[in-house]
């Protein structure tokens, strides 16, 4: 995913142990920005480092922007009382047409599951729901609409213990459509989308399957 956030991008990047490891990745990069629904104590471990400076937003130049803080009291304890983190509802955080104003957006988020279209499912497992409506699809929109911008997925290649592939034929719910993913990223590396065949899409995405899984 790194390889794919230029110097001076602004990012979103969703929470968990994934999103966590990619905000990582970041390290070694120049005057990024975050405007994200969520930031964690790895935004803070970016701010101090210097990678996370916000100069170059078109927008709250300068300030890291979110509407909640989820993570430990190191988190809430550099917030508190800094006026370089501000907190904003979601009319505005999540809102496209001022995402649209920030160059070189990235949208990062993490899914269940991709179907072979591109399709991403990042709400139910099977017959069960394990997430409600989030800001996937508002960010991809925004990064959609943002000069430069990107919109990323980034899921392991297996769940339950590697025994299921989480790229299928088909995507038990759909929370993203296809036509709005640039790149959808596993271990076994990045597969680019947008604007691509339904037969260039399967191709590419078989290529970044876990090898077990390939043959089916």
């Amino acid at each position: 995913v790194a390889e794919w956030i230029p110097n001076q991008a602004t990012s979103q990047v969703g929470v968990g142990r994934l999103a966590d490891r990619i905000l990582s990745s970041l390290e070694g990069k120049n005057h990024l920005g975050i405007h994200s629904g969520s930031i964690t104590d790895k935004v803070v471990d970016l701010i101090e480092s210097g990678v996370v400076t916000n100069a170059y937003k078109e927008i709250d130049q300068n300030e890291t922007i979110c509407t909640t803080l989820t993570g430990t009291k190191r988190l809430y304890d550099f917030a508190h009382h800094n006026e370089d983190i501000q907190l904003k509802g979601v009319e505005y955080t999540h809102n496209p047409a001022v995402i649209a104003q920030i160059s070189q957006f990235c949208s990062i988020n993490s899914a269940l599951e991709v179907d072979l279209l591109g399709n991403v499912n990042a709400e139910q497992v099977g017959k069960y729901p394990v997430g409600g409506v989030g800001g996937q699809m508002d960010f991809i929109i925004g990064s959609r609409l943002s000069k430069g911008g990107r919109s990323i997925i980034a899921l392991p290649s297996t769940a339950r213990g590697g025994t299921e592939s989480r790229i299928k034929l088909t995507a038990s719910s759909i929370t993203s459509v296809k036509s709005e993913i640039d790149f959808v990223v596993t271990e076994y590396g990045i597969a680019s989308l947008f604007g691509k065949t339904v037969k260039e899409r399967c191709t590419a995405l078989l290529a970044i399957v876990h090898p077990a899984f390939k043959e089916d």
